[in-house]
């Protein structure tokens, strides 16, 4: 039987080419595999820059929701046709998580950072530039195209890099990327949007990512095929894992890996989470539009609004995967989260349909519904991740992939499911400005047409030039010249009143029952993701999570003995 190296000679097992790679500098920028597992210092630096890297691109991707009225208005867009926006957009994403686990042999550091600087100048320069509507969709479907990937690579060295019992912690602060960068992008509207414009605030998030993408590209690093395939359960199989993978065919390891992901404990969970975010999605692509049309709110208060439930939720996800990894199990953790994010939302849209509802009443609600979906979250991509690894550690982008097209799909199906159930929205956003405004600048001829109503009945029915001589000699005794020349002035407003003012008149009415319609569905996906949890991989008790350890500590012990002795 051949010896297997010693974890301490694996440096000496480089892949071919990797000596050539060290004398050429340019080589480190697209050849980023690691022959062996990194100390916990540099370990901790790759993990911190993917964290980093996942806050920035969803800065640049949400960063057009928070301005999405002045987009909507520069752009003379109906409000359908920004929903179809988002709806191609997430489309677009869906089929690239898939294109994601396909290219995974490109290196997932490579996905990562060569597709942030792809996003960055598109928000920099392409989006801010777009001549028309039509080159913002498409410019914004390849924006989404480059975050499908990364939504795969990203979760993959993050698993990559944590072993099991730490990976609730690294998942945890994985997760914060959407939700820090949704935190970055209301920070920075809510203090800079009274004095920049929309496409300021683009290229403020695309600086960012340029920033981020020059460390990213000379620090990240991922592990070779043969290590990642691997499950480690802690820190201390570090040693085994190395003499193993001298032993593992990386493409023999993942043949089939797509259809081992075919089951219920991987597409049942992935779409019961998609299904528990359902409120996550409207809040990104629509808080400022239902506070918008249903309280008057403007971006810049919906934004610091916001900032309660993305701050509550940072936090949790931090705290609770710490949790999680101390006790060593998911589930408990994730039906506790469900349950509370489900009565609180509950609450959230029983208020709804009350105008007198005050800032921080949604304020402390938003909090709580942050806590609770951060307490089910990390817990939930520490147990998918478990789960994928329980069918084969080798193919665990296969399974994020999978993961990211169902996410994706709902998210696209949800967005363009918003408009047919909260019908009241689009005349409010596409007209109700405009009726403000013309309802304002015409009140005085109001007034005058309220006090006569019939005589400007009658008038209605001609323009000046065919107006009877009789008639308006009856007007200009009834109402007075004076009267009649403000009637006249107003014409325009009066126009657009005629023309909108009853549809966004009756939307204003409609819309908060519509929206508590909306609220009430995303309190079914939440339910629905209750069941799916006893699915997955994972003990309920920390008692048996503590022996399974015990035990696999012992099998290690056992294996690497028997290793030595041969």
């Amino acid at each position: 039987m051949p010896a297997v190296p010693a974890a301490s000679d694996t440096a000496s097992q480089r892949p071919a080419g990797a000596d050539r790679d060290a004398v050429r500098p340019l080589a480190r920028l697209y050849r980023r595999e690691l022959a062996e597992y990194p100390a916990t210092g540099r370990r901790m630096i790759y993990l911190a820059i993917v964290v980093v890297t996942t806050v920035v691109l969803y800065y640049m991707l949400y960063i057009q929701y928070a301005v999405a009225t002045s987009i909507i208005t520069h752009f003379d867009m109906t409000y359908r046709y920004f929903i179809w926006v988002s709806v191609i957009g997430n489309a677009i994403g869906a089929f690239a998580s898939l294109v994601a686990g396909l290219a995974d042999r490109w290196g997932r550091a490579n996905l990562v950072v060569y597709g942030l600087l792809a996003a960055a100048l598109l928000v920099f320069f392409g989006l801010p530039g777009a001549g028309d509507k039509t080159t913002y969709l498409v410019l914004f479907a390849l924006l989404s195209f480059i975050e499908g990937i990364v939504l795969v690579a990203t979760p993959a060295l993050i698993r990559d890099f944590s072993p099991q019992l730490g990976r609730a912690t690294a998942m945890g602060y994985w997760t914060m990327g959407p939700i820090i960068g949704s935190l970055v992008v209301t920070l920075v509207t809510s203090h800079t949007l009274d004095h920049a414009s929309w496409q300021d605030e683009l290229r403020y998030s695309a600086a960012a990512g340029l920033v981020v993408f020059v460390a990213a590209l000379f620090l990240l690093r991922e592990l070779a095929p043969a290590l990642r395939d691997q499950i480690m359960v802690s820190l201390r199989d570090r040693a085994l894992v190395e003499a193993r993978a001298q032993g593992i065919d990386p493409e023999a390891a993942r043949r089939g890996e797509w259809r081992q992901m075919m089951h219920l404990d991987i597409v049942g969970s992935a779409f019961a989470v998609a299904a528990f975010l359902l409120l996550y999605y409207a809040a990104v692509g629509n808080l400022v539009v239902y506070f918008a049309t249903t309280f008057g709110y403007t971006e810049q208060r919906t934004n610091a609004l916001a900032n309660w439930y993305w701050a509550a939720n940072a936090i949790a996800l931090v705290v609770v995967g710490l949790l999680s990894d101390r006790l060593k199990v998911r589930k408990p953790f994730m039906i506790v989260g469900a349950v509370g994010t489900i009565a609180m939302t509950a609450v959230f849209a029983s208020r709804a349909t009350h105008a007198g509802t005050d800032y921080y009443t949604f304020a402390w609600l938003f909090v709580g519904i942050g806590v609770f979906s951060g307490v089910t979250y990390a817990p939930w991509m520490a147990s998918f991740t478990e789960t994928v690894e329980k069918r084969n550690p080798a193919a665990t982008a296969a399974g994020l992939a999978v993961w990211g097209w169902i996410v994706r799909i709902v998210v696209a199906v949800s967005a363009a499911f918003i408009p047919v159930v909260v019908t009241s929205v689009t005349p409010l956003v596409e007209h109700g400005d405009e009726v403000k405004a013309a309802q304002a600048k015409a009140a005085p001829a109001l007034a005058v047409i309220d006090e006569h109503p019939k005589i400007f009945a009658e008038l209605k029915k001609y323009t000046p030039a065919t107006t009877p001589p009789a008639l308006a000699a009856r007007a200009a005794k009834e109402v007075g010249p004076a009267d009649l020349a403000v009637v006249r002035k107003a014409e325009p407003e009066l126009a657009v009143l005629e023309e909108h003012g009853a549809r966004v008149q009756k939307a204003a009415h409609d819309g908060p029952g519509e929206w508590r319609t909306w609220w009430w569905v995303c309190v079914g996906g939440q339910v629905l993701f209750l069941p799916f949890v006893f699915v997955m991989a994972g003990r309920w008790s920390p008692r048996r999570a503590r022996e399974d350890a015990e035990a696999h500590q012992a099998a290690v012990r056992r294996e690497m003995d028997a290793l030595a002795g041969t």
